[in-house]
């Protein structure tokens, strides 16, 4: 399978768990039933932030980069703020759409250069 394949499928993965995670928790779903989509959404995550961050690192420090990251620790944050896990959630949501459909500009600033 190619890199792209991978990020495809990972990509979709990610997007189907965050969503039954999202609906779960507005749907007031019991905790131990979201912790897989949890698991998944993190982790799915951290694979699609290590494929696109390789082979150069300046991937972390750009507006791309920075806006996965906190995404990422936010939805680590879930279990830490559990009462505030919807607005958390919304945020999250909200991240990743701007952060997909952000000009090029501000997508590839770099925070340190």
């Amino acid at each position: 399978m190619t890199i792209r394949a991978w990020n495809i499928a990972l990509r979709t993965a990610h997007i189907g768990a965050m969503g039954i995670l999202l609906g779960g928790h507005a749907f007031d779903v019991a905790p131990e039933r979201l912790r897989l989509s949890l698991g998944l959404t993190v982790g799915t995550g951290v694979i699609l932030a290590l494929i696109e961050a390789w082979p150069s690192m300046t991937w972390f420090h750009q507006g791309r980069g920075v806006m996965t990251l906190t995404k990422l620790a936010l939805l680590c944050a879930v279990p830490l703020a559990w009462d505030f896990r919807l607005p958390i959630l919304l945020t999250v949501i909200v991240l990743g759409s701007v952060g997909s459909h952000m000009p090029a500009r501000f997508r590839y600033y770099s925070l340190l250069r």
